[in-house]
């Protein structure tokens, strides 16, 4: 490791001494390291077999959304995708939470999603954990949350045999009849695409930090949906964003459908343990 992060940290412009390794706990997917060099600290992310294009599809979400000036994100330092020496080199934020920060957060979110694309979707794969997303530009949102999220997770579901019967049977019912919950006229916002608890990091005077992204341009709806499948976000949050851009009359109804996508992804990736929570969404919207 030391050779390897000696290697990258000289590629990206610091060739002092290196102090210290110390790996982070967390993360089901990299193995994270904090490096310290007589110039600076950094955070880096090291995965010995990531797919191809895995850290510089990261990297691009991630200055995607720098771009925009509305939230903060760390800074890419460098990366590679090498075989057996992918990495990420980012800057290492460090802060406490304060009263601010979730307020802050719901905020800046709704200012990157008030960032408009040209067209909805990306215009190459993208990952989901090491799960691939295909994708595409699409001029309508409906067609491409249809064809490029769920119709995808349909068809991996049918490969891995977690997609049969009746729950197979209702997701096709869903898909013919989508448009009935999600309007053909959306806007394609900026979108982390990834946005859970745990992908959002506390910076200096309790500033937010997205991290982790999986970026997109679609609704809006589809990333504050996500927020409230596995929690870590408060009230405050949710006040703040709804002050700065309120969500439109659709959102309660198709909020269970899009919720639907990243529990079909993790359907996919753990298991049956996901199955009941899918069950109950094609419930709710087919009966």
């Amino acid at each position: 490791m030391n050779t390897l992060f000696k290697s990258a940290l000289e590629r990206a412009g610091d060739s002092s001494t290196l102090l210290t390794i110390k790996k982070v706990a967390g993360g089901s997917i990299n193995e994270s390291y904090i490096v310290e060099t007589k110039k600076r600290s950094y955070f880096v992310k090291y995965h010995k077999d990531a797919p191809e294009r895995f850290f510089e599809l990261e990297a691009k979400g991630l200055q995607l959304i720098k771009y925009t000036n509305t939230i903060d994100v760390p800074e890419v330092i460098d990366y590679s995708d090498e075989q057996e020496e992918a990495y990420l080199v980012l800057e290492h934020v460090q802060g406490e939470r304060n009263n601010h920060t979730e307020r802050l957060l719901g905020e800046r979110l709704a200012g990157l999603h008030q960032t408009i694309g040209q067209a909805h979707g990306f215009r190459e794969p993208t990952f989901i954990g090491t799960l691939t997303q295909p994708n595409g530009l699409y001029d309508s949102w409906l067609e491409y949350y249809r064809d490029r999220r769920l119709a995808a997770q349909l068809k991996l579901g049918i490969r891995n045999k977690r997609m049969v019967g009746k729950r197979k049977k209702k997701l096709e019912n869903l898909l013919n009849h989508l448009d009935q919950w999600i309007p053909r006229d959306i806007e394609p916002s900026y979108l982390h695409g990834d946005l859970w608890g745990g992908n959002w990091i506390v910076g200096g005077d309790g500033h937010p930090y997205l991290i982790d992204p999986s970026f997109l341009y679609g609704d809006r709806h589809f990333e504050l949906a996500f927020t409230e499948v596995f929690g870590g976000f408060s009230e405050q949050f949710y006040q703040a964003y709804e002050a700065t851009y309120p969500t439109s009359n659709h959102y309660q109804s198709c909020k269970k459908v899009y919720q639907l996508y990243y529990l079909l992804v993790h359907l996919n990736l753990f298991g049956e343990m996901y199955g009941s929570e899918v069950d109950a969404i094609l419930n709710h919207y087919v009966r």
